[in-house]
């Protein structure tokens, strides 16, 4: 472990100290996949602490300590949805993922204080800190070389949110190597390589091994390729590789 990884781990040790010790909530800004796998290997209360990112399935998430039953009240995240769109469609550039993110760190903004953005057409839903809403409100007027109008949602268009596409893949095992390498149509050896340099997980921590065996409704998440819900082997094929069922999220 790192410098810097110990210092983040002080500081979510501090926050869940806080909560108990004043009885209070107490949130994290957002964390990436790498982040919160770091905090779950700390072995805290699961009863007093929960992620949540905007939506199931949220790649980048807040933590809140604290539990209800034991405050005897509830707290919301401190999560605002925005959402960017064109001023005139019929004029805006295909605007990515990429050119959201682009437009809203070249205000100064703080990458930890943006969420998952997910993009409908020409239109962008930014999950952020409430904090940070009315800033964004108030000065992202343009994304690439399209002028934009930046407001709170309050809710994601229906539809919008990632779905699970259930479907079945063969693969020699349940290895997490030979699964993962099925599922995003990579080689073994590449599949491998990502395991290695940490960028799998599995239930948001980071896999250890590649010849970790996946044994049923795990979530494993490969950085830049995307996310599944490992359910299991359905049947054996007649040359003896497992047909596997999974749940994708497109």
């Amino acid at each position: 472990m790192n410098q810097e990884q110990q210092v983040f781990l002080k500081r979510i040790r501090q926050l869940e100290e806080a909560s108990w010790q004043e009885s209070r909530y107490v949130f994290t800004d957002f964390l990436n996949e790498a982040e919160y796998s770091d905090v779950l290997s700390l072995g805290l209360p699961a009863c007093g602490m929960q992620a949540y990112g905007g939506f199931e399935g949220a790649s980048r998430v807040m933590i809140r300590f604290g539990n209800p039953e034991i405050l005897g009240y509830e707290e919301p995240f401190p999560l605002t949805i925005l959402r960017i769109r064109p001023l005139m469609e019929k004029f805006a550039d295909m605007l990515t993922h990429r050119d959201f993110l682009g437009a809203i760190l070249n205000l100064g903004i703080d990458r930890r204080v943006i969420g998952d953005i997910l993009i409908d057409q020409a239109t962008g839903y930014v999950m952020c800190t409430s904090v940070m809403a009315d800033y964004l409100s108030q000065n992202l007027t343009r994304v690439k070389h399209t002028s934009v109008h930046t407001e709170p949602a309050g809710s994601l268009p229906a539809g919008l949110e990632p779905k699970l596409v259930t479907r079945q893949i063969q693969a020699g095992s349940n290895r997490l190597d030979a699964v993962v390498a099925q599922v995003h149509r990579l080689s073994r050896s590449k599949a491998q390589e990502l395991i290695r340099n940490g960028q799998v997980f599995i239930n948001g921590r980071t896999a250890q091994s590649t010849s970790v065996q996946l044994r049923g409704n795990e979530e494993v998440s490969v950085r830049h390729q995307g996310k599944f819900r490992y359910i299991g082997p359905v049947r054996q094929t007649r040359k003896g590789n497992l047909c596997i069922q999974i749940g994708q999220y497109l």
